[in-house]
Formats: structure tokens, sequence, C-alpha cells
């Protein structure tokens, strides 16, 4: 039932034998679960004859959609995600909270005890960095949208400076939000952090478009922020993955239970001398996995330290 509503769902003209094979159902089954769907209020319209089909029709108040099991955990872990910060501002956060209540309301009595068994014991870290303030999103994305010039103030530690941009992308990299644009003054395409930007606003009329330095903005960004080699370490920390995210003094990385004592830590770096000092604040037991050269880096540091410490 649910396979046929989803296929159905997007307006699409069906042959009995088109929806029959997509559900691997009979067809009486298959007329069968069309009056069902037409007994649930779903205006399924059809047509008989040579050339028949099957449509839902457009343009009238439907039911709730009932979610597929991959759908209604995608859906719900997407939702934790918003709920924790990872996407946006307060606002965003109160939204997904209030929706993610209603989306387990309307699930069937078996997906919504997977939902709430999900919700239950799955944690989300904090996004390190959320929206600087509510509503912004909305005229970053309108302006965009309708190809409008933005103005705004942009505070750097040094100073702060006036900037006349044509908006092109939102994104969100390294735990902070960023605005990708075209800046006119510099002729160039730059980022801004946006809990730097203050005093926007969006100039009348439209700039034409520009082709974007690359199709996959995250990755061609990131080799932009990047700078210095990245170096991926690999530990076994002695703590669960609740304990180990709560201690670590900053998450460069991913954990995965090894068992309930322990986890595994792939850390992406741009130095050992960075993972080292998180590690020494975290004051986790460890050990190293791989790669040699941080076990070499740690012993020579760690014997230098000994040195020290004799009196």
């Amino acid at each position: 039932m649910l396979r046929l509503l989803s296929l159905l769902q997007n307006g699409s003209r069906w042959t009995a034998p088109q929806l029959a094979e997509a559900t691997e159902s009979a067809p009486r089954t298959l007329r069968r679960d069309i009056e069902f769907l037409r007994d649930l209020g779903y205006p399924v319209h059809s047509s008989r004859g040579p050339g028949g089909y099957y449509q839902l029709v457009a343009g009238r108040a439907l039911p709730p959609l009932m979610l597929e099991d991959d759908e209604a955990i995608a859906t719900v872990l997407s939702l934790k995600l918003a709920a924790n910060g990872a996407t946006g501002g307060q606002d965003a956060t109160d939204a997904a909270q209030r929706a993610e209540s209603k989306i387990h309301r309307i699930l069937p009595p078996r997906l919504r005890r997977t939902a709430e068994a999900l919700s239950a014991t799955t944690d989300v870290a904090s996004s390190v960095d959320s929206l600087p303030q509510a509503g912004l999103v909305s005229v970053f994305a309108e302006a965009i949208a309708a190809r409008r010039v933005l103005t705004f103030d942009y505070t750097k530690p040094a100073d702060v400076s006036p900037r006349h941009v044509e908006p092109a992308r939102l994104l969100r990299l390294q735990q902070r939000w960023y605005l990708f644009g075209w800046d006119r003054k510099r002729g160039d395409w730059r980022t801004f952090r946006l809990d730097r930007i203050s005093d926007l606003s969006a100039e009348a009329g439209s700039f034409p478009s520009r082709n974007l330095p690359a199709a996959d903005l995250p990755t061609y960004l990131r080799e932009q922020f990047r700078g210095i080699p990245e170096r991926t370490v690999t530990l076994v920390l002695h703590a669960n993955v609740q304990a180990a995210a709560d201690r670590l003094y900053r998450l460069d990385g991913a954990l995965e239970p090894v068992d309930s004592n322990q986890c595994r830590y792939t850390a992406h770096v741009d130095s050992y001398e960075w993972l080292a000092m998180v590690l020494l604040l975290t004051d986790i037991e460890f050990t190293v996995e791989s790669p040699k050269a941080f076990r070499s880096y740690l012993a020579e540091h760690a014997a230098r330290l000994l040195r020290g410490s004799r009196l």
C-alpha cells in the first residue's frame, strides 16, 4: 500500500500493468488497494479501456502521507539533526522539534514505535556554530532566488568593511554557515561567515546569473579552506561513544562504538600537535591504531616531557 501511494504521489499516469509490476501485486489486489486508498480519502482517478491509467488528482487536500520504513527513519534522523542545532538557529530548532512530534503522531503504530525508539536512543551533538539570528536565512534565500545584490558590513578581526555581493549559495562547512557569492568590489568569488554579517539589505532589481566556479561547491570550498594537507589518525578511546563525545575538547572526525567501554575515533586534523593537545585536555586513555608517525610523535614528545619533569 505504501509503495503504491509513493508511486502515485508524483502525479504521473500509471497503467494497471505498470503499477502491478512496481508493487509486485496481482491485478485483483491492485484494484482492491486502489479502492482502499479512495476510502481513505485519496482522490485516485482511473480511466478504463485502451490506454487506461490511474492517477492521483492534483490540487486537492490529501490525508497525511504515511511513510515507508526507510523514509520514516530518514525523516526522524533529519529532524533530530535540525532539533539539535545542526541546520540553523533557535527558530529552526523549535520548528524541527514540533515537526518531529507531528510526524510521530501520523505514523502507523509499528513505524511510530520505531521512530520513538530511534528518537529515544539517538544523540546528536549540537552544532558548534548556529545561525546568527532568526529569519536571516530567509533573507539570503530570497535574495539568491531573485538574484538581488546584498549589501552588508562584514566584520573581520582587524576591521569592518562594506560589501556589495551577488549571492549564489548558502553552505554549512566545518560546523559554520557561509554565504558564497560574487564580491563586486574585489571582482571575485568570496565566502562570508554569517555570524560576521551585519546591517544586511537587498537592493532592488536583479543581476545576471554567473557560472559557479565548481559544480560541487562544498568539495571546492573544503579544498580552498584546507590549505595544509589533512592528516588522518585512528585511535581507540577507552570510553564509550557518549562519554567520549562529552569529554572531547573538540571533535574533528567520527566516533564509532567498539564495545560498551571503548570506541574508535577517526580524526581528520591539520597537525599532530593539535590532536595531541586535544587528547591531553580530554584526559581519556587511548591507543593509537594508525599511523605510525603519530605514535612516534607522541613517544618523542612524551620522552621530552619526562626529561623535563626530573628533579
